[in-house]
Parts: structure tokens; sequence; C-alpha cells
């Protein structure tokens, strides 16, 4: 059985120039990026203003599990099987972090015969974009250091600065450290931090931008800490948002590649849904509906996290309403959901098959009945699903209106993906997206946003909110943040903060733990569980089996 970057390897791809003019992008937009990747102008948004949005399909998936589900794999051989059925297609998608790819979930162009490539070029260092972002949140990091070091006019607190330092490296070593120390040449000593890149404000200021001035005006929003007499300091007062904003000059523009059929696709930016709002740039969305009659995008992790942050952060501030989603799953995951160890997961249990849908059930229920949109359940099949656990799913999905279809895409690409597509476009033409609503108001207050999506979309009976919290809470309310979006950062093993809680836990409480502004995003992050923004490495890393061979080529890359 061949793996993913050997079936990768065995394609040819088109020249980037061919893969831009079937979607419309003209040679004057493109900056080639070697052969087989580009990016594309801004400008080109601007020109195609005046041409109509195409349809917004978003996938999404139940809770993950390590018997996997395949979303991304999914949106992929969704758009080539909408292109085999005569669909004008572009696909737009997350960039992969090198924290899973060198770490253990792995990269995030698909699998199979439904990839993007250059895969390996696309999970590594691809066109830079990470390492600019990196390099911003840093610059500010920088900057911030010496002001205090150069007399601290502003009167920093070294106590309250909540800016940290990233890296796009899962290094536990780096959570929490002291810097400054060696004398005073060398900084002001204080307590500091990494955050890994995708978690950085930047990447989520990054990819809300809807222009360079967005950009350069969420860059100074950006509160860095507080002075001594309690009041925010923002990287505007550090006169830092120019350089930051040259920086992530470049990056700002959309990268163009393909996937292993040809069809074109946009990969930029990438925050985890775990930790912030888990959705590719607005700028790549944009440029996707501009381009194509269809547009698939996907959201990270479950939709109690990435649909919900989609749909309640991003359409909300893009102005975006989904035609229609797909939300993925697959039998083996469901049975996990239903206390079946992953080794029983090759035999047929209806027992526990019963007992994890209710994990697909309620996120499907979430989509239908919450945002009231059109959905369709999209079951990866693997061999050993049976008939009988096939048939029991699809009935308890047409209970809540929803068909299901089973995707092949992962062996058969495109074409396993075409009955798929068919009913994208059944639901796009004949079901209507008029009465999209989002799961909060903004007016509320910020706990009552917070317990609104703990209740309407995790299931769970209220929040607690720890007393640190409290005074976080109130001190933004005194800051005029109250009418924010909330971005809540909570494992995605689970709808409630606790991983063990499989399927779809009920009478639950969620603890909030710390509440900050993000004001250059402009939502509110909240914090629950154990949650970590520097992840670890697993006990025996993914880094471990890659390599490089004399003549460059990358091996055990998945």
């Amino acid at each position: 059985m061949l793996t993913d970057i050997e079936i990768a390897a065995g394609v040819t791809p088109r020249p980037i120039a061919e893969v831009a003019k079937e979607a419309g992008v003209a040679e004057r937009y493109l900056e080639p990026y070697g052969k087989t990747k580009a990016k594309i102008d801004l400008s080109l948004l601007a020109d195609l203003s005046d041409r109509p949005d195409g349809r917004l399909i978003l996938v999404t998936a139940i809770s993950p599990t390590p018997a996997g589900e395949g979303k991304t794999t999914t949106t992929i051989g969704l758009a080539d099987g909408l292109r085999r059925i005569g669909k004008k297609t572009v696909v737009a998608l997350r960039e992969p972090s090198l924290g899973p790819v060198f770490g253990l979930k792995g990269g995030a162009t698909g699998g199979g015969y439904a990839q993007v490539i250059p895969m390996e070029e696309i999970n590594l260092h691809f066109t830079g974009d990470l390492h600019a972002i990196g390099a911003a949140n840093n610059l500010l990091a920088a900057m911030l250091d010496n002001h205090i070091y150069q007399g601290n006019a502003l009167g920093i607190d070294p106590r309250r600065i909540t800016w940290r330092r990233c890296l796009d490296i899962n290094d536990r070593q780096l959570r929490f450290l002291t810097d400054g120390l060696g004398g005073r040449v060398n900084g002001v000593p204080r307590e500091d931090g990494f955050d890994i890149t995708v978690a950085s404000e930047i990447m989520a200021v990054f990819c809300l931008a809807r222009s360079l001035e967005d950009l350069k005006a969420r860059l100074a929003r950006i509160v860095v800490g507080y002075t001594y007499d309690e009041r925010p300091v923002t990287a505007g007062d550090l006169h830092a948002e120019g350089a930051m904003a040259a920086l992530l000059k470049d990056a700002l523009k959309p990268n163009l590649v393909q996937t292993l059929e040809g069809t074109p696709a946009l990969i930029h930016g990438g925050p985890f849904a775990n930790i912030a709002h888990g959705c590719n740039s607005i700028l790549a969305t944009r440029m996707a509906l501009k381009l194509g009659d269809y547009s698939e995008t996907e959201a990270g992790f479950g939709a109690d996290l990435g649909a919900e942050k989609f749909l309640d952060i991003k359409c909300r501030e893009a102005g975006l309403r989904p035609s229609a989603v797909v939300l993925v799953a697959t039998v083996r995951a469901l049975k996990m959901h239903g206390g079946l160890p992953k080794s029983a997961l090759g035999e047929e249990n209806t027992e526990a098959l019963v007992a994890g849908l209710p994990n697909l059930l309620r996120h499907l229920r979430n989509i239908k009945e919450v945002y009231h949109l059109p959905a369709v359940v999209a079951v990866n099949r693997f061999a050993s699903d049976t008939d009988r656990e096939i048939a029991l799913l699809e009935a308890e999905c047409r209970k809540l209106g929803a068909r299901v279809v089973l995707s092949e895409v992962h062996a058969k690409g495109g074409e396993g993906g075409i009955a798929l597509a068919k009913e994208v476009v059944r639901l796009c033409e004949e079901e209507s997206n008029e009465n999209f609503a989002f799961s909060y108001p903004l007016d509320l207050p910020i706990a009552e946003k917070i317990r609104a999506v703990v209740r309407r979309i995790y299931g769970g009976d209220d929040i607690s909110i720890l007393p640190s919290a409290q005074k976080e809470i109130a001190r933004l309310e005194e800051l005029g943040c109250a009418g924010l979006p909330v971005c809540i950062a909570k494992t995605q093993y689970s709808f409630s903060d606790d991983p063990q809680k499989l399927g779809a836990p009920e009478h639950f409480t969620v603890t909030v733990k710390k509440v900050k502004l993000s004001a250059g995003a402009g939502f509110l992050v909240v914090l629950t569980g154990d949650i970590m923004t520097m992840p670890g490495l697993p006990r025996i890393p993914a880094a471990e089996g890659i390599d490089v061979t004399a003549d460059g080529k990358i091996t055990g890359l998945f």
C-alpha cells in the first residue's frame, strides 16, 4: 500500500500558470514560487469586486478520535468531485503547522488520492508565511522588552505583560521561562514564555484581515500588557505595526497550488481551532468565492470548535453565509465514541455504534437547528464497515432531515467524491440558507455568550468561572470589550472540557479559567480545561521517521 507522499510523488503536477488560468487568474496577478506554487496579488480581489460570489461549502466533522475522520481529505476530494461533474471549483484550506507535522497528528494536505500538492513543500516551509508570522510576533516582543529596557516611558508593568514569543515547533520546554538574565545589559528579568505560532494573535489577525490597511490597523490594536496604573498598552503605542506589516506584506497574498487532479487550491493561514478560530484567511476565502462557482473550505477539529468559530466569528466578521455544510464521520470513530477500543474497531458492533451516534447527531442538530443551514453527512467508508452499521447510521441521520453519502475519495480521488458532490449541489439548489443565524448575539454580556455556546453547541448545563477569570471579565467590560465575540479554547476530543468524556456527554459544567483580549483579532479568548498554547512532542515524534535522500527527496512524511 502506497503512502501519501509516494502517491503524491507519482503525480506530475500541472504548471502553476496553467492552474491559475483555469481558475481565472491572469498572469499579471501571479507571483510564482517555483513551478508548482505561486502567490496571488491582492489587487485581483479589487478587480473582481463586481463578480458575484460562488457558493460556499463548509466541511466540518464529528469530535476527532485516534481512528481518524478525514475532514481535509473529504474537502479536497469533494472539490475534485465537483470539478468532475462540470462545476468550476476552487478549494480554500489552511496552511499546516510544523508542530503536528513533526509531532503526532501529521500534516494538513489530505491523504490517499485526495491531496494537495506539492504536499511535502506545503507541509514544511511552503512559501514562508508561518515564518513571517513568527517573525512579526517576535519583533513585537523584542520592541516591547526594548522599550522597558530603554527607560519605560509608557510605564509598562513587567508583571502584567501579556504578549508571548512564539515558535512553530512543539516544545514544552518553552512554555514557561524567565529571561533577561545575566546583568543589566542583557535586559530586564521577567517571567515569559512561548506559544506555538499558530496560536499567536498575529495568526488570527492575519486570517481575519481584509486588506493590508486592515492588517496594519489590527496589528496596532494588539494589547501587549498593562501599565502600572492598569491602562492597556498596544503595539501601536510601541510604534510596531508598520514594521510588523512590512514583514507580513508578501505573506498576506494567498497561495495557489493544486490537487492531485489539478483542481485549483488556495492555501493560506492556519490557526488551530482548539486554541484560536481554526479557519483559513478571509482573503483566500473571498478570492475562492470570486473565482469559483463552488468554493469548499474546512474548519478545524470537530464542529463544536472549528465550525462554531467559523460561523460565529469568521462569517460574522466577513459577512459570509455558507450554502451547505458537509459533516464528516466514520463508523470507526463513532464506535470509539461508543466506548470501543481502537483494537476492536474492525469488528461489527452496532451497540457501540448506537452508543457513539449521539456525537454525530448533536453536531448535525447544531448545524441544522442552531445555525439553520442545509447539511449532508459524509461517511468515509472503511472495508470493515458493514451494511448493517451503514444502514443504522443512515436511518438516524434521516430523522434529522439529513442524507448520508458514502465517500471514497481516499481510495478513488474525485471519482469517489462524485456522489457527495451531487448531493452538495442538490442542497445548494433545493434547500435554503436564508435563515442562517449565529449561536449568540453580540450584545449579550461576556459570560452569557460563553454560556450560550456551552448550552446550545456543547450540550452542557452551565459554566463555572474562576474568580481570577471573573475579574478579567469585569476588567474587559470596563474597557468596552463586552461586544466582541468569544473564541473558546477547549479540548477537541469532547463536547465538554474533559477529553475523557467521549460521545455526547450531558449534565456537565465547563470551567472558565482565563479570559483575555485579542483586540487585533477582534475577539475574546476563553481558556477552559487544560488547554495548552504550546503543545509538546509525543514519546515517539513523527520527526524521527522523516529524512531526506542525497538527491533531496524527502521521505517518511506520512
